[in-house]
């Protein structure tokens, strides 16, 4: 069997050792929560590899259908080009999680933490957090973004700027969200307080959800049928964000075909497939070719279980829709920077 290889670079070690910190705090924090409110809900390492382990590859704990969460995916990874010259591409060491749990009052969150290395040594963060409830709590999007603004005094600002033009879906004129920070090829002339501010911003973020998700769930009662649809609904925007707009998600799939799971488990368990159908005509061409594509990729029903066997056809009609339209990928969603990352791997 083949086994998972791991740059020799100390930079990018320590950094994979920074994100696997937090993923084992996350994945704790999530099962100890759980089994306080006694609905434990285990989640499960799957490790995936690149190029059968010779360029790395990951290891992801995740979780579906469960009283507690219905989706949930913390994947941490390394891929390295260290024994291929041609590849400009050092390396790239991620945590990227998302969480969506089963009840409508207790929020989603997303958190992503990465080092991108190049081979001349140079480097940079990519920083993201973000608070997306179906049914919006003002207090618990207060404590959120206090929480990232005690973590980031001197970045904040800046971050939520770029996190709210992230993740704002134009044909919607709203946003995927409501608390976001986001900050792309960061890098200073301190590299010590560089990764000083990932980790504190990473585990800011993942004990201010943990803390939000217990008080939310402690006090919740049975979701109401309305509470329900209000979460189809959200999950559905959730669906059409990620996969219409996030840059992040369709450069993972460009780059390879091997973790197309792994890269689709940001998606909620359920999507109606009628409200994405209503937002056809919203996309500007080719986007909306896109949205029918993975719109006849669901399952014939009005409401659709997003599985490992949807994900899959998901996964090959973006890839297939960028090889016909490759100038679409301008049409996706950044900051005031778009990294190259479909290039770096090239």
């Amino acid at each position: 069997m083949s086994a998972r290889t791991f740059t020799q670079s100390t930079t990018a070690s320590k950094a994979y050792e920074l994100v696997s910190a937090l993923q084992r705090r996350f994945v704790n924090g999530l099962e100890s929560l759980a089994e306080s409110l006694n609905t434990p809900q285990p989640f499960q390492a799957v490790e995936w590899l690149r190029d059968e382990g010779r360029h790395g590859g990951g290891i992801r704990f995740e979780t579906a259908d469960g009283a507690l969460f219905g989706r949930g995916s913390v994947n941490v990874s390394q891929v390295h080009y260290d024994d291929d010259a041609s590849k400009k591409l050092g390396s790239a060491s991620a945590i990227s999680t998302i969480i969506h749990p089963s009840h409508p009052l207790a929020p989603s969150v997303h958190i992503h933490i990465s080092w991108t290395e190049m081979k001349d040594g140079n480097g940079y963060w990519r920083m993201m957090a973000d608070l997306n409830p179906s049914i919006e709590n003002p207090a618990a999007t207060g404590r959120f973004l206090t929480a990232l603004e005690e973590a980031a005094p001197e970045k904040y600002t800046i971050g939520k700027a770029q996190g709210e033009r992230y993740f704002y879906i134009p044909a919607l004129e709203r946003h995927r969200g409501v608390a976001h920070f986001y900050l792309e090829s960061y890098r200073t002339d301190d590299a010590k307080a560089d990764a000083r501010l990932a980790k504190k911003l990473g585990k800011a973020a993942i004990d201010t959800y943990l803390s939000i998700l217990h008080d939310t769930l402690s006090l919740a009662a049975d979701a109401t049928n309305l509470q329900q649809r209000t979460q189809l609904d959200y999950h559905t925007l959730y669906f059409f964000q990620v996969l219409t707009l996030d840059r992040g998600t369709t450069s993972g799939l460009l780059i390879h075909d091997q973790n197309d799971v792994g890269i689709m488990g940001s998606l909620p368990a359920k999507v109606d497939k009628l409200l994405l159908q209503s937002w056809v005509a919203r996309l500007p061409a080719p986007q909306n070719e896109l949205l029918e594509g993975l719109i006849a990729a669901l399952p014939e029903s009005s409401v659709c279980l997003v599985d490992e066997a949807v994900k899959t056809k998901l996964a090959a009609v973006i890839r297939q829709h960028y090889k016909t339209h490759p100038e679409a990928i301008a049409m996706q969603a950044s900051g005031d920077v778009v990294p190259p990352t479909v290039k770096n791997h090239c």
